[in-house]
């Protein structure tokens, strides 16, 4: 949630207040396909590139990492898939285009197996938001805020309106 404040230009802009979640009605909910849809049929793992990552599933899996990833990066959905013994697949997906990645997360692995398809390097966008995030020192969600101008264009901001948060992809 936002607290934003209208100034005389029509304008709003303010502080992130704090985390919320709604409930959303069946009708509007969107309909998102398993990513294992995007394969097309084809075997495991279809065209995905495969790459490791030093980058942990876990280390992005709380709400303030997923924050500043989300302002950072648009349309993109996480779906973690559990598997046996503490391991799970973080399942990424483009919800406009047929971009996916997969990592397998492994309890006490320092490198995590990835594979991506499609245009967007979905895994890539959420290292450098992630690295972003850290390099400014983990900021609260309450130093980020969100500016809106009368015409609908909008961006969110660390610290100031002056210091806009970059977009990763």
């Amino acid at each position: 949630m936002v607290s934003l404040t209208v100034r005389e230009d029509a304008s709003a802009s303010g502080p992130f207040v704090g985390s919320s979640a709604f409930m959303r009605l069946r009708q509007q909910r969107a309909d998102r396909r398993h990513v294992k849809t995007y394969l097309g049929g084809k075997p495991w793992p279809a065209e995905g590139r495969r790459t490791t990552t030093s980058l942990s599933p876990e280390d992005v899996a709380d709400w303030l990492p997923m924050f500043a990833i989300g302002l950072q990066t648009q349309g993109m959905f996480p779906y973690p898939e559990k598997l046996d013994g503490g391991r799970y697949t973080l399942w990424l997906r483009d919800t406009r285009v047929p971009s996916w990645a997969s990592i397998d997360f492994v309890p006490g692995a320092e490198e995590f197996e990835v594979y991506q398809s499609g245009p967007r390097e979905l895994w890539g966008e959420v290292t450098a938001a992630h690295a972003w995030w850290d390099d400014q020192g983990r900021p609260e969600s309450e130093r980020f805020g969100l500016t809106v101008k009368p015409d609908g264009t909008s961006w969110a901001w660390l610290d100031s309106p002056k210091h806009p948060v970059p977009a990763v992809g």
